[in-house]
């Protein structure tokens, strides 16, 4: 086709003129329009109106009809697919034997606005002009304002999804157009007995089979969702093939390739991103010794009484600040890593990215988790010969909790994972709600000043769409990250911080009902895609899974007391001693647990004012005076450990394994409608075979299944919004 099929209906805001066409072509203005292209009204008359003139001819090409129409002070253009070009969607989607004979002659299955957005979507993005420029390079110039599809009929999910009485309501999967078709103060010690017991292992082999179980449930759920909207045998890479055929008829087949020199760059750059989030690790280390002496020589009372309290404290938030400040850096190096190595397909692209992003997203959120588990304490040396940082200021100690005794880094790793996790979920959830809805009111108030609303009920109701707040590729993306992110605190020290499977719960609650309603009153509606699965994010959520059984077993070993005080009450308790029940089997747990330091040995510098008539004192470790060597008690206790952490992860690892096994995937009666589908189509052809051939017991009327079978192309289980 030539310029001269380039249909633009002209429609300004108003009732100076009536309608206008321009072109040859003849459309219907009531014709539905399921996406909008903006310029502002200055492009009209200036070079940038011949760029913008050649991209829309550009799609009138491929068979798109549009329509302008114009307010004051932007031109909006309405794009509508060709029924054609959707009939060559499922030609080329087809089966290679295709339908039955009898299912020609039905009435066409309309077309979904789903698809037909995404139809639109990968041509708008893939089209280039003469010059070569694609939409992102005319909208980085100015002469595109923005692209969105429109909502349709989300007044119903208004009303029943994205409103706070709904939110003990099931979602309403099939309503929803998804982007993804496919949630009195007690005291130290009594506090931290509350996750340091003997219960503590229990609950971290409950919490690795529920993480297991819940995987395979969800699987479940995704098969039986996959079957109900017709994805069951739908194939991504023939999908995205016939897309671009839609778009370029000449287009050319990109292999598969692998090159080693990348992949051997990524894998350095990475590990030197990786090192980088152990590096801010190292800076937490470096701020709570600083702020340790600060605030020990602070002229506030209550800081010099609560040091310990008040570095953990700001250190946790010192270390939130800093994930919101790496996440940002963090985005950026995985995708210039995910460009770099080329990939074939978005889809491609996207798992690759996911990948790279996730895993510095991993380290920068556990790095510091990860030392004050299992190194904060422990490379502090003993009394007369400490560690210090640059000679001058010694390196923290655990979180004190009585006179003379503290009770490991169970409660650091506790206060600081509740920090954490309650600043992300509060923080995260207001400002994701609350910076679009203050957006969307300051841009609804200044078009409200600017102009009279417009009468043309379809201006109104594309301004209304261009007036949400823009949407992009990582929309959705960032939620499931934040997903990942909630599910690793909640699976992989879950063991110091019990608390977490319960606010994520709460956390959710609201989340689910502040993204609906930002889905539907505030943003602009997201280009819809397939899938079967959630993808990438699957084996995410399996490696953090095998991750948690690692990481609790190594806490229980090595962070909580339980293994010493097991040790201690079956190998030197006085129960072993006395038969009365009464007796308390860990009475002179805590003097067994300190060692025996003479003041005499002191070879730091500064001595302890007042304490010239102090011989010894105690502190907890294990070693023996005078040389404070580790002593015999110290080596048992870590074999102790070390059996613990194989013991408890096997068998962990066993559980994960025979309940996976139990539970399948896919249900059985996913399977056998799947079979009766097959079975049927069989049976189906078989028929009309005999028909043609005229063999001998061929019937009247083919065989007709026992249950309607899915065979349409275009699954239409969700209401368009």
């Amino acid at each position: 086709q030539g310029k001269d099929s380039l249909r633009i209906l002209v429609e300004p805001e108003g009732d100076s003129f009536p309608l206008m066409e321009i072109g040859t072509c003849e459309a219907e203005a009531s014709e539905q329009w399921d996406y909008v292209l903006v310029a502002h009204h200055c492009t009209q008359g200036d070079p940038r109106q011949v760029r913008q003139q050649q991209f829309l001819e550009e799609l009138t090409r491929k068979g798109f009809h549009i329509k302008m129409i114009q307010d004051q002070k932007r031109v909006f253009f309405g794009i509508r697919a060709d029924n054609s070009i959707f009939d060559l969607y499922r030609t080329l989607l087809l089966e290679p034997e295709g339908p039955a004979p009898h299912a020609e002659l039905a009435a066409p299955t309309p077309v979904p606005v789903t698809t037909r957005i995404r139809i639109v979507n990968f041509v708008v993005m893939k089209t280039k002009t003469s010059a070569g420029e694609t939409f992102e390079d005319l909208e980085k110039d100015g002469v595109f304002e923005a692209r969105f599809p429109l909502h349709k009929g989300e007044g119903h999910l208004k009303k029943t999804w994205a409103g706070w009485r709904h939110m003990f309501r099931e979602q309403p999967v099939d309503e929803i157009s998804s982007p993804v078709s496919s949630p009195a103060h007690p005291s130290p010690p009594q506090l931290t007995h509350l996750f340091d017991n003997d219960g503590t292992v229990v609950f971290a082999i409950f919490m690795a089979l529920w993480a297991t179980v819940f995987l395979e449930i969800w699987k479940r759920q995704r098969a039986r969702v996959v079957l109900h909207w017709d994805l069951y045998t739908w194939d991504e890479d023939q999908e995205e093939m016939a897309l671009q055929l839609i778009n370029f008829p000449d287009y050319k087949l990109r292999p598969h390739q692998h090159s080693y020199l990348r992949s051997t760059v990524i894998l350095i750059l990475s590990l030197i991103m990786i090192c980088l989030m152990i590096g801010m690790a190292h800076i937490l280390v470096v701020y709570r010794v600083l702020a340790s002496a600060l605030f020990s020589s602070s002229a506030l009372p209550f800081l010099e009484d609560q040091v310990t309290t008040a570095v953990v404290v700001t250190g946790a938030l010192v270390h939130y600040v800093t994930i919101s400040i790496m996440t940002k850096i963090n985005k950026y190096v995985a995708l210039k890593l995910c460009d770099f190595e080329m990939p074939r397909t978005h889809s491609e692209r996207e798992s690759k990215f996911t990948i790279r992003f996730f895993t510095l997203q991993f380290f920068t959120h556990f790095s510091s988790l990860i030392y004050i588990a299992f190194i904060l304490g422990r490379i502090n040396g003993h009394p007369g010969k400490s560690t210090r940082l640059a000679g001058l200021w010694k390196l923290e100690e655990c979180h004190a909790s009585g006179c003379m005794v503290d009770l490991g880094c169970m409660m650091d790793l506790f206060v600081q994972m509740a920090i954490i996790m309650g600043l992300k979920q509060t923080l995260s959830n207001c400002g994701e709600y609350l910076v679009p809805w203050v957006t969307h009111k300051f841009r609804s108030l200044r078009a409200s000043l600017a102009g009279h609303l417009p009468r043309d009920p379809e201006l109104r109701d594309w301004r209304r769409n261009y007036l949400l707040n823009s949407v992009n590729v990582f929309s959705l993306f960032d939620e499931f990250m934040e997903m990942m992110i909630q599910y690793g605190f909640t699976t992989i020290f879950v063991a110091a911080f019990p608390l977490a499977p319960l606010l994520a719960l709460f956390s959710n609650l609201v989340e689910i009902r502040l993204d609906a309603i930002k889905m539907v009153w505030l943003q602009r509606r997201l280009v819809p895609r397939k899938a079967k699965d959630i993808g990438t994010w699957l084996q995410v959520l399996e490696t953090i899974g095998v991750l948690a059984v690692i990481a609790n077993g190594l806490v229980i070993a090595f962070t909580s007391e339980f293994i010493p005080r097991v040790v201690y009450k079956y190998r030197y308790s006085p129960c072993l001693k006395e038969a009365n029940s009464t007796v308390d089997c860990l009475k002179g747990y805590v003097n067994h647990s300190l060692s025996v330091f003479h003041t005499k040995d002191f070879q730091d510098p500064d001595r302890i004012e007042g304490s010239e008539n102090v011989t010894l004192c105690r502190y907890r470790d294990y070693r023996n005076p005078p040389d404070y060597n580790f002593s015999e008690q110290f080596w048992f206790l870590l074999a102790i450990r070390l059996a613990f952490v194989i013991l408890f992860e096997h068998v962990a690892l066993c559980i994960k394994l025979i309940a996976a096994w139990f539970v399948p995937d896919v249900p059985q009666s996913v399977k056998n409608k799947v079979l009766e589908v097959k079975y049927q189509r069989l049976r189906e052809k078989m028929w009309h075979g005999r028909q043609r051939l005229g063999g001998v017991g061929a019937g009247s009327q083919p065989p007709m299944p026992a249950h309607p079978t899915p065979t349409s192309i275009f699954s239409a289980r969700s209401t368009d919004v």
